[in-house]
C-alpha cells in the first residue's frame, strides 16, 4: 500500500482568486468558485503533485 493521499486545504481569506493554481493543475482538480476563490472541486482526480501549493503567491494552499 502507498502513502495516504493528502488533502488540498485552501485558506479562503488568503486566496485572492488569481487562478494560478487552476492554470498549473495538470489534472484540472481546482476551479474558481462563484466568489472567485480557489476550490478543490475534484479531489478524486488529484495526484498530489504539489504544483498548486508551490505556485500560490499568497501561500493560501497547503497539502496536508
Amino acid at each position: 500500500m502507498g502513502k495516504p493521499k493528502k488533502q488540498v486545504r485552501i485558506d479562503r481569506q488568503w486566496c485572492k482568486g488569481c487562478g494560478i493554481c487552476v492554470a498549473f493543475c495538470p489534472k484540472g482538480v481546482l476551479i474558481l468558485d462563484e466568489e472567485g476563490i480557489a476550490k478543490w472541486a475534484y479531489p478524486e482526480k488529484c495526484i498530489n503533485c504539489f504544483l498548486c501549493e508551490m505556485r500560490c503567491p499568497d501561500l493560501a494552499i497547503e497539502l496536508a
